[in-house]
């Protein structure tokens, strides 16, 4: 049951879920999210020297790292800030991500669990070797690494100073999605899809 109270041994923490559980599955400490991808992204590169041929390597992991920045963009705008009637739909977006909106700047929760990220994977990966085959794994590594680097660099929007013309670049145009307009600026790793659909945010507060 989700709730929008304080958890009491994290005063400063919002709690999703009375039971205590499913609340430590909605938390992920950066030491433990870097454990679990430096583990699995070269475990899919390696099932794909195995079972694909590497000919096909680069340029399906360079279409999985496209289609990744694409699906970053259509979750956001489409998923995570869909205004819906339904009391249960409602509170499924608030545990999903509009308790991000709520408490920002909670570092554990700025990175997507592995309860939500690798079932997902392993969703995506059956789609693709659907459609490509074997090699279809390659696509997989492809926005998976796409995933990865989208969210360590959420991550840092929100908790590091980002210094360096590329990084303030990344970290403004979150903020905005945060502080300025939340209809807009969508994308984080693949900001050119605000662009091409005309949702980037400018720099001037709109009411």
């Amino acid at each position: 049951m989700v709730s929008k109270v304080l958890d009491r041994n994290s005063p400063d923490r919002l709690r999703l879920f009375r039971n205590p559980w499913l609340e430590k599955l909605t938390v992920i400490p950066l030491s433990a999210f870097l454990i679990v991808w430096v583990a699995l992204l070269p475990a899919i590169a390696m099932v794909g020297f195995r079972v694909a041929p590497t000919f096909w390597a680069v340029p399906l992991v360079l279409a999985g790292l496209i289609v990744w920045t694409l699906a970053e963009y259509a979750l956001h705008r489409y998923v995570f800030h869909f205004e819906a009637r339904s009391p249960l739909l409602r509170q499924a977006i608030f545990v999903i991500h509009e308790n991000h909106h709520a408490d920002a700047n909670d570092p554990l929760r700025n990175l997507m669990p592995p309860i939500v990220s690798i079932p997902v994977g392993l969703a995506v990966w059956a789609l693709s070797v659907w459609v490509l085959g074997a090699q279809g794994t390659w696509f997989l590594l492809g926005f998976m690494t796409g995933y990865v680097t989208y969210d360590l660099v959420h991550f840092a929007c929100h908790q590091f100073p980002m210094k360096g013309r590329i990084a303030r670049m990344l970290k403004t145009h979150h903020m905005r999605h945060h502080h300025l307009k939340v209809e807009g600026n969508y994308a984080i790793t693949g900001m050119i899809w605000d662009r091409i659909f005309s949702t980037r945010i400018s720099s001037v507060r709109k009411a």
